[in-house]
């Protein structure tokens, strides 16, 4: 989508290392240094909110090892499997002439003795011949095709769970848009498929002081040009025109700093490989914003005549003029 490239509006363009400037064109010095803005919605797609008081993540076990990351969570197998077998190979070990051709004093036949039993291989060269390592192998026995049964189920929930690959520009850009100043950023399906019936919603969050004497985070909606997307495929520039209804009418890039303003993004759709709904989310904040610049173009085409998408340059944005 090609976007205006004249018609300044009296921003001007700044960006967290550079001096401020008001919209008449004289120059400030930069605010003092404070704490850095706390994103209700992070980069990683997650937030930055600490729960006090809420819980420990082990009391919804299930909901946290789907949250965990691939790598967190073979890691944590791994260890979980090592703890239950050294649990189990000690109770081996205080009768481990219960075990047949095991060595004696041996704590390694004992745990791999343990991992056999768990795993159910069953070698034959270890065996158990008492009573007390009958009992202990039967418990094992029963806590593996539980344990065998409970981590398939959520390894299959881990991969059968739809997740969305949308891409968000890093930066947004305020500039003029048809004569409007206007917030815009970009989002990409960076899968190969549609996402069908795709939607954005964009907010700003800011703080507020009540009446009586309270501060508040708010919510305020903003319009967008175009929200809804019935086949996002290939990139999304999405329009906020900056007019007297919207909430960043007549802000500078100071005001939006010193209110701690976050622009956060969600999208929802349909994907039609899964067949599922599929979210995404992104925010942006005052370090985040480039004032009177546009994004550069991506959109072109190949030799063969397809049409391509330069993700390379998806986060690049030039001054107006440029």
């Amino acid at each position: 989508m090609p976007l205006c490239q004249s018609g300044r509006f009296g921003y001007r363009r700044g960006d967290a290392a550079d001096s401020k400037q008001h919209s008449s064109g004289d120059a400030v010095n930069e605010q003092p240094a404070k704490r850095p803005i706390a994103r209700l919605v992070a980069r990683s797609g997650g937030d930055d909110v600490v729960r006090i008081g809420a819980g420990r993540d082990w009391r919804d076990p299930y909901h946290w090892l789907l949250q965990l990351t691939w790598p967190r969570f073979f890691l944590m197998l791994a260890a979980l499997y090592l703890a239950v077998n050294f649990i189990f190979a000690g109770l081996y070990f205080v009768d481990l002439r219960g075990i047949g051709n095991a060595r004696p004093g041996s704590f390694g036949d004992a745990f791999f003795f343990s991992v056999e039993t768990l795993a159910t291989i069953g070698y034959g060269m270890m065996y158990p011949q008492s009573f007390y390592a009958n009992a202990v192998m039967t418990l094992e026995a029963l806590f593996g095709m539980m344990s065998v049964a409970v981590f398939a189920g959520i390894v299959f929930a881990r991969f059968s769970r739809p997740t969305a690959r949308v891409l968000f520009s890093s930066v947004a850009v305020i500039g003029p848009y048809e004569g409007i100043p206007t917030l815009m950023f970009r989002a990409a399906n960076r899968r190969h498929n549609q996402i069908l019936e795709a939607q954005i919603s964009v907010a700003m969050v800011q703080n507020e002081t009540t009446v009586e004497g309270r501060l508040m985070r708010r919510f305020h909606d903003l319009k967008l040009a175009r929200g809804r997307n019935p086949v996002f495929a290939l990139t999304w520039t999405v329009l906020h025109p900056i007019d007297e209804a919207s909430p960043l009418f007549g802000r500078s890039p100071q005001e939006i700093a010193a209110g701690e303003i976050e622009i956060v993004v969600t999208l929802t759709g349909i994907d039609e490989t899964f067949a599922q709904p599929i979210h995404a989310r992104h925010s942006f904040v005052a370090e985040d914003l480039r004032w009177n610049a546009r994004f550069v173009d991506i959109l072109g085409w190949t030799d063969d005549g397809r049409r391509a998408v330069d993700f390379r340059r998806f986060d690049e944005v030039l001054p107006l003029g440029d």
